[in-house]
């Protein structure tokens, strides 16, 4: 199984087009309101820190390269060749290795896993994104990579962030510049239960080991200048014996 074709050309669509510059897309933030903030609960619970770490959808590579300042080995992978064409681009120095990934399809997951051993994966905000008969093949895939040793951090806008991205998106002066993009190329945030998302890394044989709510910080501000936040919710899963 690997995701529907309308999926993957919606992205390289979007990625096509992204600016070059840090920050020019929505969820683009700098990392010590992103990843930083993320690895601090998730550092806690890796039992080998010495493992290649996968910053999974990684994108134009912003986390990936602050990951790779902190990590011996670090890889960006996403399914869009456009988005790896963006992080390649913007990390000249080499930081970190990117490759194309499509994490539903089991074949390239189990691939990955032969070349690298067991990993520690970060994945922020992907499976909201992806369609939904997809979302448990993608986190099965997330299992393949991690194997025994490896750690997980789960990040997912909550359902509470469906009426502020519906209430940003319905404006009467349209959605913000950095929001329509996405809707324009027919991605915009899917729903997914709060609940769900742990069950999907039980299923898949993981354990949750920890979880919380944080608000997922955006490069877009609203009408009186501050910051746009999303509600998220956190977990770190991996195998236990």
């Amino acid at each position: 199984m690997s995701v529907t074709s309308r999926y993957r050309e919606a992205w390289e669509g979007f990625w096509r087009e992204a600016p070059e510059e840090q920050g020019a897309v929505f969820w683009d933030a700098e990392p010590a309101l992103t990843a930083g903030v993320h690895l601090a609960l998730f550092e806690p619970h890796l039992t080998d820190p010495g493992l290649a770490m996968v910053d999974l959808g990684c994108g134009n590579g912003t986390q990936t390269r602050f990951l790779a300042e902190r990590f011996g080995h670090v890889v960006g992978a996403d399914l869009s060749d456009a988005a790896v064409d963006h992080a390649r681009h913007a990390d000249p120095a080499g930081q970190a290795t990117y490759r194309v990934l499509d994490a539903v399809e089991k074949g390239e997951t189990e691939t990955m896993h032969a070349e690298l051993g067991d990993v520690n994966v970060y994945m922020r905000g992907v499976l909201h994104q992806a369609e939904q008969d997809d979302r448990q093949p993608l986190v099965d895939g997330i299992a393949a990579l991690v194997g025994d040793r490896g750690r997980v951090f789960l990040v997912e806008l909550a359902e509470a962030a469906k009426p502020v991205l519906l209430g940003l998106a319905q404006s009467p002066a349209g959605p913000p510049p950095k929001l329509a993009p996405i809707f324009q190329h027919g991605i915009a945030p899917g729903e997914v239960a709060d609940d769900a998302v742990p069950e999907y890394v039980r299923a898949a044989g993981l354990t949750v080991l920890a979880s919380g709510e944080l608000p997922l910080t955006t490069t877009e501000s609203a009408a009186d200048g501050s910051r746009i936040e999303l509600p998220s919710k956190w977990l770190v899963a991996g195998r236990t014996a």
